[in-house]
C-alpha cells in the first residue's frame, strides 16, 4: 500500500482545518480556496516555514493539523514545537490588521468574515455557534491562558471522558504541558453553563458548593475518571466552584473546595496566602470578580444595593493599601480553604479589619472615620478570597476602570442630570485633547471620575508611544516609571469637582485605584465657585482659581428639568442674563437676569473661565445648543471667547443603554482665546467636523460589530503574548487571535483628527 504524502494529507483536510493551521503557523492568506492554501503551505519559503514543515514526520503533521500538542522528546523537540506553535514571525509589538470598512472589502476579508450567530473559538480558531454558554467558555479559555499560564495547545474543547459507561463531554480539558491529549494526561477539567439572568433586584444570588450539589457531582465524577486530574472548575460565568482532588489512605479520594486554582508550574498544594504570587488581572475576569463580590453582598447578605457597593469599595481600598504598604508581609489574603471554615473566616477578619482602620487614617480626605466593614465572616472571607489573587498595581488602568465603572454605574446613577459618559466617548475626548504630564487637568462635573481616570491612563499611552513600545510589554522598571508619572500627575495636576458627595467619594476612590495618589476631587458646586456652602469650597478655590487650567474634559448635567434659578448663581454669568439680537449674528447683553437657565449653558461659561488663555476643553453637550435659533446668542458668546476646534456628533444610542436618555449630543472641542473678541469676526478658522454613526453598541447596549457586504461579521487579526512552561521552562511566544471588530466610528474619528491637526502623524505614530 502506497504511503500517503504530506501533500495528500493536506489535501484530505477541510478548508476550515487548513485555515486553522495557517493561522497557527502565522501565514497571512486571503484566499479561502483549498488549492491556494495547500500551495501556500507547500511552497512557502517565508521565514523558513518550508524547513519547519520538512522537519516534521507525517504523524506529527497530522497531529498539529488537528490542533493537538506534539509529544515532547527532549529539548530539541521542545524548541521545534515552540517554533511551530509560535509561528515564523519574530516576537514583537502587538499587531492589529483592521479590515476595510464594510462595502470596501479588501482581498483578505473573505477569510476574516463570519456568519451571523457564529464566533471564533479561542482554543481552535475555528467558527462555532454563538450561544450564551459558549460565551462563558470563551471567557474562561482566555483566563486560563492569561491568568493561569495554560498554553492554548494544552487545551481542548468538548473532550470526551468515560463516566459510568457513558461518554461525558468536558467543556475545557487541560492536559500536562506538551503531552498528548489523552485521558491519562488530563490534569484539569472545566464545566461551563450559561450565565444566569439578573433578578428583578438587579443582582444574582451567589451559591456555595453545597447549594450546587448537582453540578459539582458531575464535576467530581469527571475528575475521578482521570487518575492524573487534580483540579476541577464548574462555572456559569458568575459562580465559580474550584475543587482539588486529594488522595487519602486506602485509595480513598476527597474532593476539597478551594478558593482558586494554582497557575501552571506552581505546586498543586500551593497556599494562596501571604507568600503567594499575585497575578495581573484579565480585564473580563476582573469585571466578573467585582460583580461576583457585589452580588454576593447584595444577594446573600440582604444589604441594599448601594450599601453593598460601598462595602465592596472599602475592601478594594484595603486591598490597594495592602499591596502598596512597605510592611514585610501581606495581610489581605486568604488561604485556599479558609473561606470555608469558621476558624479560617475569623482569621481573615482578624487580618483585614486592622488594615481598613489604617486605610481610614491614611486617607482622611476621603474617609470621615465612621465607615465600617459590616460584612459577615462568610461574606468577608468570600470577597477577600476573590480579590486577593489579583495584583491591582500591575493591572492596566483601563481594565481597573472598566471593572470599577461596571459596579459604580448601576449603583450611583443620579437623578439630577448625571448621565455617566460611555467609556468610548471618554476615550475619544481624551485622545483628541491629548493631555500632557505637565499640564493641569480638570473635570468640574466629574461624577465617578471617568474623564479623570482616562487622563491618567493616557499618560501610559503617551509614554509608550514616545518610546515605540507595546503597552503590554513594559518592563518592571518601565512600569514603575509610568506609575511614578501617573502618581505625580494625579496628586499635583489633576482636579475634579461634583456637588453629589457620594459621587465625589466614588471618584476619589477611582482616581486612587488608578494612580496610588491622594486625589484632589472636591465636594463643591462648580457653578457657585469661588463661593458656596459645600465642604471643599476653600480648598477648591485655592487649587483651581479661574484661568489656571490647561485642559478640561466634562459632561455637565443637562436638561430643562433641572434649571438653575438661583439669582446668586445666575448673576455670576454673562449667559445668565437676557440677550437680544441687534444685527444678524450680533447680540447685546441686557442687565436683567433670566428666570432660569439650563445648567449646561452656565457650564460652558464656567469652563471658559477656568481655562488658561490657550487652554483647551472637550464638552459633551445637547445638539440643541449648537443648532437651535433661540440659542444663537450662546454660540455667538462662545465664539467670541473661544476658538471652536472640533465638533463630533454622537449617535442617538450613546446614552440610551445606561441612562435611557434619548437625545442627540455632540462633543465640542474648544480653545480659549488669549483675548475675547469685541464682536464676531468674519475671518475663517479651520474646524474639524465629524458625525459618528456607530458607537460599538446598539440601543440595548449589546455589541455592534462591523460586517462585510454579505452581512457577515468582520474580524481583526491580533497577536497576543502567551507565557507558558515548555520542558519545565517559562517561555514567551505569540499567538494569532481573531476578534470581532466593533462597529465604532470614534477611534477612526480620532485618527482623522490627528491627521487634521498634524498631517502624517496618524500614519506614522499609532492609533487612538
Amino acid at each position: 500500500m502506497k504511503k500517503p504524502s504530506k501533500r495528500s494529507v493536506l489535501e484530505s483536510l477541510t478548508a476550515k482545518r487548513l485555515l486553522g493551521l495557517c493561522r497557527q503557523l502565522g501565514l497571512e492568506l486571503g484566499d479561502r480556496r483549498k488549492r491556494t492554501l495547500i500551495n501556500a503551505l507547500v511552497r512557502s519559503r517565508r521565514a523558513g516555514l518550508a524547513e519547519i514543515l520538512a522537519g516534521l514526520s507525517l504523524q506529527e503533521l497530522k497531529t498539529i493539523a488537528r490542533g493537538r500538542a506534539l509529544e515532547e522528546r527532549g529539548r530539541a523537540k521542545a524548541e521545534l514545537i515552540a517554533r511551530i506553535l509560535a509561528g515564523p514571525r519574530p516576537a514583537g509589538a502587538r499587531e492589529s490588521v483592521t479590515p476595510a470598512p464594510a462595502g470596501r472589502a479588501g482581498p483578505d476579508e473573505a477569510a476574516e468574515a463570519l456568519a451571523e450567530g457564529s464566533l471564533l473559538d479561542y482554543i481552535s480558531g475555528e467558527a462555532i455557534r454563538d450561544t450564551p454558554k459558549e460565551r462563558v467558555r470563551q471567557r474562561i479559555a482566555r483566563a486560563l491562558l492569561h491568568e493561569y499560564g495554560v498554553a492554548i495547545s494544552d487545551m481542548e474543547a468538548s473532550f470526551p471522558v468515560p463516566v459510568d459507561g457513558r461518554r461525558r463531554r468536558v467543556d475545557i480539558a487541560v492536559f500536562a504541558p506538551g503531552a498528548p491529549h489523552t485521558l491519562e494526561h488530563l490534569t484539569r477539567v472545566v464545566l461551563c453553563e450559561r450565565e444566569p439572568r439578573p433578578s428583578k433586584k438587579g443582582a444574582t444570588k451567589i451559591r456555595d458548593h453545597e447549594h450546587a450539589r448537582k453540578e459539582v457531582a458531575l464535576l467530581r465524577a469527571l475528575m475521578g475518571a482521570a487518575r492524573g486530574c487534580r483540579l476541577g472548575l464548574w462555572t456559569n460565568g458568575l459562580e465559580l466552584f474550584f475543587f482539588a482532588k486529594r488522595e487519602l489512605a486506602g485509595e480513598r479520594v476527597r474532593y476539597e473546595p478551594i478558593g482558586d486554582w494554582p497557575a501552571v508550574g506552581d505546586p498543586a498544594a500551593r497556599e494562596l496566602d501571604a507568600r503567594a504570587r499575585m497575578r495581573r488581572a484579565d480585564p473580563d475576569m476582573l469585571r466578573v470578580t467585582f460583580r461576583r463580590c457585589h452580588n454576593f453582598i447584595h444577594g446573600n447578605e440582604g444589604m441594599p444595593r448601594e450599601a453593598a457597593f460601598w462595602q465592596l469599595l472599602y475592601l478594594i481600598f484595603a486591598k490597594v493599601h495592602d499591596e502598596r504598604s512597605a510592611g514585610p508581609a501581606r495581610r489581605f489574603w486568604a488561604g485556599p480553604t479558609e473561606q470555608f471554615t469558621p476558624a479560617g473566616r475569623a482569621a481573615i477578619r482578624a487580618r483585614v479589619l486592622p488594615l481598613f482602620d489604617e486605610v481610614k487614617a491614611r486617607h482622611a480626605n476621603i474617609f470621615r472615620g465612621e465607615e465600617r466593614l459590616s460584612l459577615s465572616d462568610r461574606a468577608l472571607g468570600f470577597m477577600v478570597s476573590e480579590l486577593a489573587k489579583y495584583d491591582l498595581a500591575r493591572t492596566e488602568v483601563d481594565a481597573k476602570g472598566a471593572a470599577y465603572q461596571e459596579i459604580v454605574g448601576s449603583n450611583l446613577r443620579g437623578d439630577k442630570g448625571q448621565f455617566f459618559t460611555p467609556r468610548s466617548v471618554i476615550s475619544m475626548a481624551i485622545n483628541m485633547l491629548d493631555p500632557k504630564p505637565g499640564e493641569r487637568f480638570m473635570d468640574p462635573a466629574c461624577g465617578t471620575g471617568g474623564f479623570l481616570v482616562a487622563a491618567i491612563d493616557h499618560l501610559d499611552a503617551r509614554y509608550c508611544r514616545a518610546r515605540g513600545i507595546d503597552r503590554s510589554r513594559k518592563t518592571a522598571a518601565q512600569r514603575r516609571e509610568v506609575l511614578a508619572l501617573q502618581r505625580a500627575f494625579a496628586a499635583e495636576r489633576l482636579f475634579g469637582a461634583d456637588f453629589d458627595p457620594y459621587l465625589v467619594k466614588a471618584a476619589q476612590m477611582n482616581v486612587h485605584l488608578a494612580s496610588d495618589a491622594d486625589p484632589q476631587v472636591f465636594h463643591v458646586n462648580s457653578l457657585e465657585l469661588p463661593e458656596g456652602t459645600l465642604d471643599d469650597v476653600a480648598a477648591a478655590r485655592a487649587a483651581v482659581p479661574t484661568g489656571s487650567v490647561d485642559v478640561i474634559a466634562t459632561n455637565p448635567p443637562f436638561g430643562a428639568r433641572i434649571p438653575v434659578t438661583d439669582p446668586q448663581i445666575l448673576g455670576r454669568y454673562e449667559l445668565g442674563r437676557a440677550w437680544r439680537e441687534v444685527a444678524p449674528g450680533a447680540f447685546e447683553m441686557r442687565a436683567a437676569l433670566q428666570g432660569s437657565v439650563a445648567p449646561e449653558v452656565l457650564f460652558i461659561e464656567r469652563v471658559v473661565q477656568l481655562l488658561k488663555p490657550g487652554g483647551r476643553a472637550a464638552l459633551v453637550l445637547p445638539n440643541g445648543l449648537l443648532s437651535n435659533p433661540s440659542d444663537a446668542y450662546i454660540r455667538a458668546w462662545l465664539m467670541r471667547h473661544a476658538k471652536i476646534l472640533a465638533s463630533v456628533e454622537l449617535p442617538m444610542e450613546t446614552f440610551i443603554p445606561e441612562a435611557n436618555v434619548n437625545i442627540l449630543t455632540s462633543t465640542l472641542l474648544i480653545q480659549r482665546r488669549a483675548q475675547a473678541r469685541a464682536r464676531p469676526s468674519g475671518g475663517e478658522e479651520r474646524v474639524f467636523f465629524a458625525v459618528a454613526e456607530r458607537i460599538g453598541y446598539d440601543r440595548r447596549g449589546l455589541p455592534l460589530y462591523r460586517r462585510s457586504p454579505e452581512g457577515k461579521i468582520l474580524f481583526t487579526r491580533e497577536r497576543e503574548r502567551e507565557r507558558v512552561r515548555v520542558g519545565g521552562e517559562l517561555v514567551e511566544r505569540e499567538l494569532v487571535r481573531m476578534r470581532p471588530t466593533l462597529d465604532d466610528d470614534l477611534p477612526r474619528i480620532v485618527r482623522a483628527w490627528r491627521e487634521f491637526v498634524e498631517p502624517g502623524r496618524a500614519r506614522a505614530g499609532g492609533g487612538a
